[in-house]
C-alpha cells in the first residue's frame, strides 16, 4: 500500500505544481496559484501519515517505509528549490519573465552552489534518517524493523559520494581568475603598445619637424 501511495505522491506534487503554475501565470489567478504552490508540502504530510497507519495497524516496516522517509526527506528540502526552478522556466516561457538562471560550473560562484547543495544533503539526511530512527525506536521490535537500517547506511553512502562534488570544483583551478588575468595581461599589452606607439608618433613628427627647417 505504501508503494502506491508514494506513487500517487509523486505525481500529487507535479500535477499540484503545475495547476498551480497554470493558475498564475495563463490564468491570471495568482492568488489561487499561490495557494496552490504553497499546498504542495501537504503531499509529504499525507505520506508520512499513511506511513504512520500503516506501521501503527501492525505492519512490519520494510523497503516501503525506508523509502517512504527518503522520499519525504528529499521532498522537504529539494522541494522548494524544484517549485522555483518550475516557477522560473514557467514565466519565462509563458509570462515573458527572465531567462532561467543556469548554476555555475566554475569559479567561486561554482564552489558557494556546490557546497550550498551538499548542505542540503545533509539537512536530507539527517531528516530521513531521523524519521527511520523515530520508527525503530517507536516500534521497538527488530523484526519489524531490521529492513530499516540498510536505508540509513544507503543514505551514509550518498552523502559521502556526495561531498566529493565540492571538493572537487573547491581544489579545481579557477577559470574566472585566470579569465581576469588574461585580460589584465591583455590591457597591460595594450597600455605599453599605446605608450610605444605615442613614443614613436613624438619621434616621427620631431624628424618631420627637422626636414622641414632643414
Amino acid at each position: 500500500m505504501i508503494f502506491a501511495v508514494i506513487v500517487a505522491c509523486d505525481i500529487g506534487f507535479w500535477v499540484v505544481l503545475g495547476a498551480g503554475l497554470v493558475a498564475r501565470y495563463l490564468l491570471g489567478r495568482r492568488q489561487l496559484g499561490a495557494a496552490l504552490l504553497a499546498g504542495v508540502p501537504l503531499i509529504d504530510l499525507i505520506l508520512l501519515i499513511a506511513s504512520y497507519l500503516d506501521l501503527r495497524a501492525g505492519a512490519t516496516a520494510g523497503a516501503e517505509h525506508g523509502l517512504a522517509a527518503v522520499y519525504i526527506g528529499f521532498s522537504v528540502v529539494f522541494g522548494p528549490s524544484t517549485v522555483r526552478w518550475a516557477d522560473a522556466r514557467f514565466a519565462h516561457r509563458w509570462a515573458g519573465g527572465p531567462p532561467p538562471r543556469r548554476p555555475p560550473k566554475t569559479g567561486k560562484a561554482a564552489v558557494r552552489y556546490e557546497w550550498r547543495q551538499f548542505g542540503k544533503a545533509c539537512l536530507t539526511w539527517v531528516i530521513t534518517c531521523g524519521l527511520l530512527l523515530a520508527i525503530i525506536v517507536a516500534i521497538d521490535d527488530p523484526d519489524r524493523t531490521g529492513d530499516l537500517w540498510p536505508w540509513i547506511r544507503s543514505m551514509t553512502v550518498m552523502l559521502s559520494v556526495w561531498v566529493i562534488f565540492p571538493i572537487w570544483v573547491t581544489l579545481s583551478p579557477d577559470d574566472d581568475d585566470e579569465d581576469d588575468d588574461a585580460k589584465s595581461d591583455e590591457k597591460s599589452g595594450e597600455k605599453v603598445d599605446a605608450k610605444n606607439g605615442e613614443k614613436g608618433d613624438g619621434k616621427n613628427s620631431g624628424r618631420d619637424q627637422g626636414d622641414g627647417r632643414r
